[in-house]
């Protein structure tokens, strides 16, 4: 057990490939494919909750083997649509359906709106924040080993705290690095979604008609539901994982997670948050804007500057109690 433990990312790598080989039935696919959202969503949570980017190194590879995989599955998924006439399990068939809702123009539409949001906005916005990151990081390097060496020599530091300092200056910049080229990945992902799609109702439309003699409203109905489901199936992880990229590459060195600091530095500004309230609030009395969402909105912005405002009143009058008691 302790070996197959060890041993675990290797054989999953493994697996990848061979779900590239070895065509698979529409159980085990619908297992994969859940597996895959969990994986990506645990990874988006884990980089919100992070302190640092070098608190989630493995990310770089992580990034690579999910990516493998999803496409792996999509491999799969497609063999089953074009050889079970759109039969490629319970989760694309569900998704497929609720997406469309019974229209195939509405549910493409919807499609390509993820893909380009995925594409343009999130992995471009991505790559550059890694590219410029990897660029500074590396020019920082000369200065921050200066600044060790002057700590040493003043006595500031000693040597296994220099060698840690050292060591962790390495780690940032190798992190970075990798992280420039996986967002290559990501980028690649996405482009490479579109064209599996554009694949598989193409191909989808020609078995139909041609082999299978169904007439077009049939294939179409059947093929959209599988290629549109089997496209959402892969772009939610797919935008998952870039959304946890962009955090990744984006996170600065903090003393708590992304949740805490949004928390801390909203509530910190309860003015801010009193103003914004009360222009919502006069926004609600403008002829044709809708009231009540405008009214509630307006309230809760309210209520929670009121709460912040009183809470930071008490903590410094807290301090200044503590002052006067030393």
């Amino acid at each position: 057990m302790k070996i197959l433990i060890q041993n675990a990312v290797s054989l999953f790598v493994i697996v990848i490939v061979l779900l590239l080989l070895i065509p698979l039935n529409s159980f085990i696919l619908d297992i994969f494919f859940i597996i895959n959202i969990s994986v990506s969503l645990i990874i988006l949570l884990i980089s919100m909750n992070i302190k640092e980017s070098l608190e989630f190194s493995i990310f770089p590879s992580l990034l690579l083997i999910t990516t493998l995989f999803r496409l792996g599955l999509n491999i799969s998924s497609t063999r089953l649509i074009l050889t079970k006439q759109g039969s490629a399990g319970e989760v694309i068939a569900a998704f497929g359906s609720f997406v469309l809702q019974g229209n195939v123009v509405v549910g493409c539409i919807i499609f390509i709106i993820i893909v380009l949001v995925q594409f343009i906005v999130i992995s471009k916005g991505a790559e550059r924040v890694a590219e410029v990151a990897a660029r500074f990081t590396l020019d920082a390097m000369p200065g921050k080993q200066m600044a060790i060496d002057a700590d040493l020599n003043s006595g500031l530091i000693t040597e296994v705290e220099a060698k840690v300092r050292r060591y962790k200056i390495q780690k940032e910049a190798d992190f970075y690095g990798a992280m420039d080229g996986a967002t290559k990945i990501v980028k690649g992902d996405a482009v490479m979604s579109i064209i599996i799609t554009v694949i598989n109702f193409g191909a989808g439309v020609i078995i139909g008609l041609v082999q299978s003699g169904m007439s077009f409203s049939e294939v179409l109905q059947v093929y959209s539901i599988a290629t549109i489901g089997d496209g959402f199936v892969s772009q939610i992880p797919a935008l998952l994982i870039s959304t946890a990229t962009g955090m990744i590459v984006t996170r600065a060195v903090s003393d708590g997670s992304l949740n805490t600091d949004v928390a801390t530095q909203f509530l910190a500004q309860p003015q801010a948050i009193i103003f914004g309230g009360a222009i919502v609030g006069l926004m609600s009395v403008v002829p044709g804007m809708p009231t009540i969402p405008l009214m509630l909105t307006a309230a809760m912005l309210l209520s929670l500057g009121f709460f912040a405002r009183r809470n930071m009143k008490l903590a410094i009058a807290h301090e200044a109690v503590a002052q006067e008691a030393q």
